[in-house]
């Protein structure tokens, strides 16, 4: 039985780096993502502080385009105007753009690289937990590929190949190696054995709204 969700008295975003900006031009805003810190504000009051909301202050036209989850650091890229937003958009609908996250999950992986392909839809008495769901749930593929392990611990580059929420999280829970420190997914000791949730988005390329030309930006793990 997992424990109960987190509260909302748990929000306490981090504050330093404010905003780590890894790129920005006439059109786009790269950002580093820390974990812990809202991509959007939550609809309660208390939630108010989110990347966005930072971001805004001090670029005034900073747009959402795609979202982390909360606990999930790295690379997250923000349209500066319409036209970006509508073409960043279109790539993350279409798939046209190249993902890398890395995590370090429990338990020694026997093979060396694979594919989850398990469907995926929200559980509905748990919210905003996802499940695997044979009969109603969204298709959804995640590749990986073992990066190193390390005395009962797995280290691993992940590649979605669709974007469901909380994707990465579940499919490897779903395999049985539960990321460490997921506060929705994980027990007893895969949760405490790290002091955040181990899953940072590492890579993000996409092709310039604008000139069309290939960005391809990298925000090295922390963990």
């Amino acid at each position: 039985m997992l424990d109960p969700l987190p509260t909302l008295l748990d929000y306490n975003p981090p504050l330093e780096p404010y905003l780590n900006v890894v790129h920005v031009d006439d059109d786009i805003l790269v950002l580093d993502k820390p974990s812990g810190l809202l991509s959007v504000s939550g609809r309660h009051p208390s939630l108010w502080d989110c990347l966005e909301y930072r971001a805004r202050k001090q670029y005034p036209t900073a747009g959402m385009v795609h979202r982390l989850d909360k606990d999930t650091s790295g690379v997250i890229v923000m349209a500066l105007n319409k036209r970006a937003h509508a073409g960043i958009g279109i790539q993350f609908e279409k798939r046209q753009t190249s993902k890398r996250y890395i995590a370090r999950v429990w338990g020694n992986m026997q093979d060396d690289s694979g594919l989850v392909d398990l469907p995926l839809a929200t559980d509905w008495l748990n919210k905003p937990r996802q499940r695997v769901d044979h009969e109603g749930g969204r298709p959804s593929q995640t590749q990986w590929t073992v990066l190193d392990r390390e005395n009962g611990v797995t280290r691993v580059q992940l590649t979605p190949l669709t974007g469901r929420t909380h994707q990465l999280r579940v499919h490897m829970k779903a395999i049985g190696h539960v990321i460490l420190g997921d506060a929705f997914y994980a027990e007893e000791e895969p949760l405490t054995a790290a002091d955040r949730l181990q899953l940072h988005a590492e890579q993000l390329g996409i092709s310039h709204p604008i000139t069309g030309e290939p960005c391809n930006f990298v925000v090295p793990c922390p963990f």
